[in-house]
C-alpha cells in the first residue's frame, strides 16, 4: 500500500501533467474548483487515477471530496480494500 504522501505526490504530478497546472498551485488543501477543473476534467481525472494509481473513484466521489487531501484519503481507503 502506498503512503499518503507518496500518493499525493503521484496525484500532484498527474494533475500538473494532464491539466497543465503549476505544481506550486497543487496543495493538499486545493479543491478541484480552486484548480478550475470542469466536469470533463473530473471524468478524465477519475480515469487517469484508475489507470495510473489503480484506484477507481467515481466522478461523484471526486466532486464530493472537499480537497485533494480528501481525494487521497479516499483513494488510500479504496486501495487498502483491494
Amino acid at each position: 500500500m502506498r503512503r499518503e504522501g507518496e500518493m499525493f505526490d503521484q496525484l500532484r504530478q498527474i494533475m500538473a501533467t494532464k491539466f497543465q497546472l503549476d505544481l506550486a498551485e497543487i496543495t493538499p488543501e486545493s479543491t478541484l474548483k480552486d484548480l478550475e477543473l470542469d466536469s470533463l476534467d473530473i471524468v478524465e481525472l477519475g480515469l487517469v487515477m484508475n489507470k495510473e494509481l489503480g484506484v477507481s473513484l467515481s466522478d461523484d466521489e471526486l466532486l464530493e471530496a472537499q480537497s485533494l487531501n480528501a481525494i487521497v484519503e479516499l483513494a488510500q481507503a479504496r486501495s487498502a480494500r483491494v
